[in-house]
């Protein structure tokens, strides 16, 4: 029997519903360093600074030893088949295509931030698409001279006032912090803590956004709301944060993460997209169903660790 003919994969417009469900989900697509790629391996220099000295009159200029090195960034494919019934298209009783698209599109934007940001283990290609920002700080890298677990912290008891400095301090003490840019990015479950939380004149830390669309904000700085942010086993659309929490490293503890984000370095190579197969064509035409399958590939590298710095809560 003759297969069906797949119609060409269409990429969702900037402008479409997909697409702005997609911004409103996911805190690393919108916010983080994006690269194009144009392949399924990109590598991006990482640029060691200069240092400097004071010559003497006549003297001759020291010369840099600071070796330059690059990080690579491969796509992983994000996608989901659906069977839809031909007889759901055809009453219009919903545009049941497009309501799918959005429901796919709102799980992917949770997958890959938890992906990006709290997968508990080495990256694999599969279950971990990606060295999350919770494994590369767990990490020693000799590249960089980073020592594992240097920018990690964990909740002694409940969340503090402190816990929230003691984290941003651990960025802004380097030459990675960017004041203009830097946020703060939390799981929903937290915003409840934060919110009860003051400082020394019994004032809250917390200040929520003044307009629609604009974020809210702690010691000046913007903070981000993300499902994804939770450790898990594995890159997961559907995990909850754990109320209770667990020892470190246990899946469901809500995390909060600070840093530039311009060192979290997100590759988009193609998607979301879509591609429609006839269901009155090829096998499917057995059953009078259409399958829809959407797909988006992406690459996730944290460029340099101590340019971002992580809270894991372990008792909420």
């Amino acid at each position: 029997m003759a297969r069906n003919t797949m119609e060409a994969w269409l990429r969702e417009e900037q402008d479409s519903q997909v697409i702005r469900r997609l911004n409103q989900t996911s805190v690393a697509e919108t916010r983080f360093r994006a690269l194009p790629m144009a392949g399924n391996i990109k590598t991006e220099p990482r640029m060691i600074d200069m240092d400097v000295s004071v010559i003497a009159k006549g003297a001759a200029y020291g010369e840099d030893g600071g070796a330059n090195d690059e990080v690579a960034l491969t796509a992983r494919k994000f996608g989901r088949a659906l069977r839809v019934a031909e007889e759901d298209i055809d009453d219009n009783i919903a545009d049941v295509l497009t309501a799918k698209k959005e429901g796919w599109v709102t799980s992917f934007g949770i997958a890959f931030d938890n992906a990006v940001m709290g997968t508990n283990g080495a990256e694999n290609g599969g279950t971990i698409p990606f060295t999350s920002i919770y494994q590369a700080l767990k990490t020693t890298n000799a590249a960089t001279g980073y020592t594992a677990g240097q920018n990690v912290l964990t909740t002694a008891g409940v969340l503090s006032y402190d816990d929230l400095t003691d984290l941003a301090a651990l960025v802004e003490a380097t030459a990675y912090h960017n004041p203009a840019g830097a946020a703060y990015v939390a799981h929903p479950v937290v915003k409840g803590l934060i919110r009860k939380l003051k400082d020394a004149n019994g004032s809250p830390i917390f200040t929520p956004a003044p307009r629609a669309g604009d974020p809210d904000t702690i010691f000046g700085y913007p903070i981000f709301w993300s499902m994804g942010a939770v450790v898990t086993a594995a890159a997961s659309s559907s995990q909850a944060a754990v109320p209770g929490g667990g020892a470190a490293g246990a899946t469901g503890n809500p995390l909060i993460v600070f840093g530039n984000p311009d060192f979290l370095l997100v590759g988009k190579r193609s998607g979301p997209e879509s591609v429609v197969i006839d269901g009155r064509d090829g096998v499917s035409a057995l059953t009078d169903e259409t399958i829809l399958k959407v797909r988006a590939r992406r690459a996730f590298v944290v460029a340099h660790e101590r340019a971002v710095a992580l809270l894991e809560i372990t008792n909420i």
